[in-house]
């Protein structure tokens, strides 16, 4: 079988290249091995400097141990190595000449699943890990219920610590198959199985010699490989002004296009008060552009002298965003202070931000911390909304407390049919 070794530091990597780059997250049960499965992947694509090297293998050698206990490279906080548990999100940059990478490398206790929710709600691909000796457990099914809940479009199934069950396919099949049952119970469609031995590098960077029946990629094989983006380019096109710039009588709108893409010449919709206008001429990195894509940050004219401001959306086409001040959405509640039915907040969804009373919580008297559940909203104005399975930027918004400012509870809109 062929294999798939990099051997050049992340500074090697030609910066004339056009390479693009993947957001992904992690998430696994304690003692799965998700800090040594990161650490070995950092190790191993040749992504850790020699002294953080130098400075594991010490450690490692300060507590008896033969070789670096790869972890340490990951868990960084000092309570995190006393208690040998992942507490906060942790994002990592690195890169190979195929494909620069941002992880987010999560917690895996149910206390933390807001880290979790925190780390993953921009992932494009999710890594779950699972004990090859243990198989799916209830963490498991909830990394698996928070992946199906951002609607992450591709997810590894990592089966760890292989070597511990002597590399047994029955093994692996067994957790597979068990696994597809709850992906399919939760809607979680681009699931990959892939069979790995972090402590000892099978299938992480370079395929294993101990897995020959095994027929599919490495995990950074398949890394560099999964499609990126297409969700964010194949979608309506979404504009949120972010500021306005007025130079002289002319006014230019800048922000981010989340999704799909603008041309010249687009006839185009400013919401929520519906006007219409043309689109005159696009700035994308101070050169004109005739055509742009998400996720680029740019600046629009239009043809008409438009009174638009920060939080309004503009979009091209006849799929437009719902108008709406009626909010019913999928919620992780992310702060320590209970949400209740009642309680006035702040919505922040793109780059608008609206006062909204709480109406109903599914039938719950409170979400706590690290709750997920279901909410209606009433927003004091209209928000211009996508279905978060369709766009999930623009289905994706906060709460805020308007008191303080913090943030309370994660939410993903959910449109009626």
């Amino acid at each position: 079988m062929s294999s798939t070794t990099i051997d050049t530091a992340p500074a090697a990597v030609d910066p004339q290249l056009t390479i693009d780059t993947l957001r992904f997250a992690t998430a696994g049960s304690v003692d799965d091995g998700k800090s040594t499965l990161v650490g070995r992947l950092l190790h191993d694509s040749k992504s850790v400097l020699t002294d953080q090297l130098e400075a594991v293998q010490r450690a490692s050698a300060s507590r008896g141990q033969e070789g670096p206990d790869l972890a340490l490279l990951t868990d960084g906080l000092r309570a995190e190595r006393e208690q040998g548990i992942t507490i906060d999100v942790a994002y990592r940059y690195f890169a190979t000449p195929r494909r620069r990478f941002i992880l987010a490398d999560t917690p895996g206790h149910v206390q933390y699943t807001r880290n979790m929710v925190t780390g993953a709600s921009t992932a494009e691909l999710t890594i779950i890990l699972v004990d090859a000796r243990n198989g799916v457990v209830e963490q498991t099914r909830r990394h698996a219920a928070v992946a199906a809940l951002l609607r992450v479009p591709q997810v590894i199934l990592a089966v760890n610590k292989m070597d511990l069950v002597d590399y047994d396919r029955a093994a692996f099949d067994r957790i597979v198959a068990e696994f597809a049952v709850l992906a399919e119970e939760l809607g979680l469609s681009g699931v990959t199985p892939i069979p790995v031995s972090a402590l000892r590098g099978d299938n992480v960077v370079d395929r294993s010699e101990h897995m020959d029946w095994y027929g599919g990629p490495a995990l950074l094989e398949f890394l560099e490989t999964v499609p990126v983006g297409a969700e964010a380019t194949d979608a309506p096109a979404r504009f949120p002004v972010q500021y306005v710039i007025r130079h002289g009588e002319v006014r230019y709108y800048a922000g981010q296009l989340v999704s799909g893409s603008l041309r010249v010449g687009d006839e185009v919709t400013v919401h929520p008060s519906g006007a219409t206008s043309e689109i005159t001429g696009i700035d994308v990195l101070g050169e004109d552009a005739a055509v742009a894509y998400a996720p680029q940050s740019l600046t629009l004219r239009l043809a008409d002298q438009r009174d638009v401001s920060r939080g309004d959306m503009i979009t091209a086409g006849a799929d437009a965003p719902a108008l709406t001040q009626d909010v019913t959405a999928a919620v992780c509640h992310l702060a320590d202070r209970p949400l209740r039915v009642g309680d006035r907040v702040l919505v922040r969804h793109t780059t608008r931000t609206v006062k909204a009373l709480v109406k109903d919580l599914g039938g719950a008297a409170e979400l706590t911390a690290n709750d997920l559940g279901r909410i209606t909203l009433r927003t004091a104005e209209p928000l211009a909304l996508d279905d978060y399975a369709v766009i999930r930027r623009t289905g994706a918004f906060i709460l805020v407390d308007p008191a303080d400012g913090s943030t309370l509870t994660a939410g993903m809109a959910e449109l009626p049919a």
